[in-house]
């Protein structure tokens, strides 16, 4: 039971620590980031984009909010995948951090997934 704990606990850190350097660079205005997003017809959007994933972030981590924290990161992510998509770009970037997000959130509450699941209060 602790092994578990400690593993959900690790997942979930790395899952939300991923959003969050990714919020951070495009606050920071990285060039690669500036480049790859103007590129999109985002590159006007980065501090909103930059803000909602770490605000996104630090609802998932919050248990009181991880449920709304989760359908955000999972909407977020979703719009990543497909503009990389429309623009040929690979959708691994997108998609990996939503994957982690989603093993996170299956750890800590199983309802999300399951209706047979009881919710974790």
């Amino acid at each position: 039971m602790k092994a578990k704990k400690i593993i959900t606990i690790a997942i979930t850190v790395f899952a939300a620590a991923m959003p969050v350097m990714s919020g951070v660079m495009k606050l920071m205005k990285s060039p690669e980031v500036v480049e790859k997003l103007t590129a999109f017809g985002v590159g006007e959007y980065l501090d909103y984009l930059g803000i909602m994933e770490i605000v996104f972030a630090g609802l998932f981590i919050y248990p009181k909010t991880m449920k709304l924290g989760f359908i955000l990161l999972s909407c977020y992510f979703a719009g990543a995948m497909a503009t990389d998509l429309s623009h040929g770009s690979s959708f691994f970037n997108a998609m990996i951090p939503l994957v982690l997000i989603w093993i996170a959130a299956f750890l800590r509450d199983p309802s999300i997934f399951l209706l047979s699941a009881e919710p974790k209060l």
